[in-house]
């Protein structure tokens, strides 16, 4: 049961991001032609509408593009929380053997672009920004892999999302402690009250949706407030959510049985149900409630929002460059070439060259049926930066200049290595079937 429950959450994790990435690409076009179109006024005019309540003599007041920025994208960092801790406790990431090679790579990954970056831009107004180039896209890459088809091996799908899950960890954390310019303690003990709360109820089985609504809330108002961005309470939510099954599959199937016996006797098929059916039914629903984890329920319910609503929001009203003012500036600064360079470059060399240090000292070995040429054109396309990266970018740089050279050449970087990274899987997967003696994939007329 919990092996099936698995399989469902990966086949709708993968159709989510994959047809996600097109809607994206979709807003992030059009968020680029409504910015240097006659049309731009409206379109920085709404990001700059401020929108907020009062209350007792309070206000609390933010821009449109925060609140997308801090509360919307708080609900996409909740899903991403609720994978990572759903890989670490039952699933690739569970165990040494199984999350060194994504995890190695990950690493690698983030630490050889911030290095590049670092390089072009130490002791310069752009230092800050060095956990740009660090960032992939989840999304975008899983996208690029769906385009090639069923022959994509499953076990290549898996170690990307794999590697993506570990990076977006490493993303949350530079975020929480490197981000962070002043820390207040008492909202943010506040915030700990809170998800102490949320733990309590959930054990306690507690169903009322507003309770949890209400603390929700707190935490994130308290996470906003101590001087960590507030996205990071999306994740620390998620932390305290349920991923493994309060009944195991054995009695959830022997109590199911048993019911199900209790309604046939009955006479079920009748027309009016009878007040010991109905109870019957009741505790049926409460023992299949019990099977699904709180924490699978959420991913398949929110994954369709992050994925067709919030991130396509956020790539609207963030990727929207003036072209006309940046482009000539864009060439003349360091941050144009560190943050180039790292997503280009420095992924794919740090990625291979952290999973060749594993596999070389047999720390770890490739999945059976991926070969390094597999591995390479993985690595190239975690270079697709873009939802992490331009978020990145918004924290790390205040001028507005620095944030239009770095969403630009983002936007950039992130279709050569689309680009670059889908040519190399085809080419790996082309010798793949080869080798099998299979028909070669279709390659597309001219």
């Amino acid at each position: 049961m919990e092996g099936a429950d698995k399989q469902a959450a990966w086949s709708r994790f993968f159709r989510s991001e994959a047809t996600g990435s097109i809607l994206l690409l979709i807003c992030t076009l059009t968020a680029l032609i409504w910015a240097n179109s006659p049309w731009s006024a409206a379109y920085f005019q709404i990001l700059n509408t401020k929108i907020g309540f009062a209350w007792n003599g309070s206000t609390f007041i933010l821009g449109f593009d925060h609140w997308i920025n801090d509360g919307l994208m708080a609900v996409f960092f909740f899903v991403v929380g609720l994978e990572l801790k759903r890989e670490i406790v039952v699933g690739r990431l569970s165990t040494l053997k199984k999350a060194i090679l994504p995890v190695a790579g990950a690493f690698g990954g983030m630490i050889a672009p911030a290095l590049i970056y670092s390089t072009f831009n130490h002791g310069v107004e752009g230092a800050r920004g060095w956990g740009i180039p660090m960032a992939t896209d989840i999304a975008f890459a899983l996208g690029i892999l769906a385009l090639l088809g069923p022959q994509v091996p499953k076990e290549l799908k898996v170690f990307l999302a794999a590697l993506a899950i570990a990076d977006d960890l490493g993303a949350v954390l530079v975020i929480a402690f490197f981000y962070t310019d002043q820390l207040y303690l008492g909202p943010l003990l506040g915030a700990a009250l809170g998800l102490a709360l949320i733990a309590g109820a959930a054990r306690l089985k507690v169903k009322s949706i507003f309770v949890y609504a209400v603390l929700v809330a707190g935490v994130w108002l308290g996470i906003f407030a101590s001087g960590i961005h507030a996205t990071v309470a999306g994740v620390l939510v998620a932390m305290v959510v349920p991923v493994r099954s309060r009944i195991e599959s054995g009695s959830f199937l022997t109590l199911a049985r048993e019911q199900l016996a209790e309604l046939e006797a009955g006479g079920l098929g009748e027309a009016r149900l009878k007040a010991e059916q109905i109870e019957v039914l009741e505790r049926l629903q409460q023992t299949t409630s019990e099977v699904v984890p709180a924490g699978l329920a959420f991913e398949r319910y929110l994954h369709p929002v992050t994925a067709y609503a919030i991130l396509p929001l956020f790539a609207l009203f963030n990727a929207g460059v003036a072209l006309d003012r940046g482009i000539g500036d864009a060439l003349q600064s360091r941050v144009f070439f560190g943050v180039l360079l790292g997503l280009v470059i420095g992924k794919q060399a740090g990625i291979m060259l952290a999973i060749w240090i594993v596999v070389r000292f047999r720390v770890a070995s490739l999945p059976d049926g991926i070969t390094w040429a597999h591995v390479h054109a993985c690595s190239v396309l975690a270079g697709i930066g873009f939802t992490m990266a331009i978020f990145l970018t918004d924290l790390a740089f205040a001028d507005r200049g620095l944030i239009a050279t770095s969403k630009l050449v983002i936007l950039a970087a992130s279709v050569i290595c689309a680009g670059g990274g889908y040519l190399l899987m085809r080419r790996a997967l082309n010798r793949a079937i080869v080798r099998g003696a299979a028909p070669r994939l279709p390659v597309a007329a001219n």
